[in-house]
Order: structure tokens, then C-alpha cells, then sequence
């Protein structure tokens, strides 16, 4: 569902992100696709240099479809952005993407928590994000200066996600039927 960063694949992410739908909801906007090659240039150094994470979704047949990116990272914390084209909404992409970048993050990258800002005006976002279990509205106690009220902010602590996936995990449900049977 997610791979590294290339550039073979901006033409095809580009063309996605320019969708009216998808646009206005893109942190780092490109208005043409040299500027988005160079953008995505830019994002790959910027990985190489542990500023962020950043991949790109895919789908079944590994074609390019949204990005998925960790910014701001500090202090084994960072900023969640993912956008994802408008042909592949509500067909359960975003959050197979989140749950293999989330892995790799509390996993392999040692991220305790993740934070995600969205545009209070963005309602499908807050939805999907509030469907996730182990997510906490933290807005009321933590506001960044510069959100002016215009997002809503949520939290992803790396235990609470844990707990959650070991609850939830395969492995878990076969002991629970082991345990009944």
C-alpha cells in the first residue's frame, strides 16, 4: 500500500493532485508539474536528511495514487499529511496507507506520537480520522500558534496504537478462540 518516494511517478501523482477535489486539501501545493518534480525532489532530500517521511500510496497494481508524509519531525514527534486521489475515495486506500505508514513509524522509525491538523471546513478528513480508535481529539488542550482556529488537531500516541493493534491482531483473535473453544 505505500513505497518509497520516486520521481518516475509524479506525473501520475500530479495529475491526481490537481483535482479540484483533491487540491485544496494538499499541504504542499504544485502549480505545475515541473514544480511538482521539484517539489518532490526537494522531499526526497529532505528524507535523506531525517526532516521527514514521505511515501507514496499505491494501489493493488502498484500504481501511484496519494502521497503519505510525516513532517516537522522533532523530537520523535511530527505532523501526519496524506492526500490521496479523487478515483480512489471511501475504497479503504487511505487507511490501509495509514496503517502500514503508522507501523513504519512506531515500528521502525521510533515516532512516539503523530499529529494531524485539519481544516475544520474539511468534514470527510475529520470523519475518517475520527473513525480510527486509537486517535485523540487534543485540540481543547494543545493548539499550535499558527492553526488561528481554522483545524481541528488530533493525536496519535505510539502506546495507545499499540495496545490497539495487539487487541485487535490476528494472532489475538486466534488465542481468544483457543482460549473459548
Amino acid at each position: 500500500m505505500i513505497r518509497e518516494r520516486d520521481l518516475s511517478e509524479c506525473q501520475q501523482l500530479f495529475t491526481h493532485m490537481v483535482d479540484p477535489a483533491v487540491f485544496p486539501f494538499v499541504r504542499h501545493k504544485a502549480g505545475s508539474y515541473d514544480e511538482y518534480i521539484f517539489m518532490t525532489k526537494q522531499t526526497m532530500e529532505a528524507e535523506e536528511q531525517g526532516q521527514l517521511i514521505s511515501r507514496t500510496i499505491v494501489d493493488e497494481w502498484n500504481q501511484p495514487i496519494g502521497t503519505i508524509n510525516l513532517y516537522d519531525i522533532k523530537d520523535n514527534t511530527g505532523f501526519l499529511a496524506t492526500w490521496i486521489g479523487k478515483d480512489y475515495f471511501g475504497k479503504g486506500y487511505n487507511q490501509k496507507a495509514k496503517t502500514a505508514f503508522f507501523n513504519e513509524l512506531f515500528f521502525e522509525e521510533d515516532i512516539e506520537t503523530i499529529y494531524i491538523r485539519i481544516r475544520k471546513e474539511n468534514v470527510r478528513s475529520q470523519k475518517a480520522t475520527e473513525k480510527m480508535p486509537y486517535v485523540s481529539l487534543v485540540s481543547d488542550s494543545y493548539e499550535p500558534e499558527d492553526t488561528n482556529g481554522l483545524f481541528h488537531l488530533y493525536a496519535i500516541e505510539k502506546d495507545k496504537y499499540l495496545m490497539h493493534t495487539i487487541l485487535h491482531s490476528p494472532i489475538r483473535r486466534q488465542l481468544d478462540e483457543i482460549k473459548e473453544a
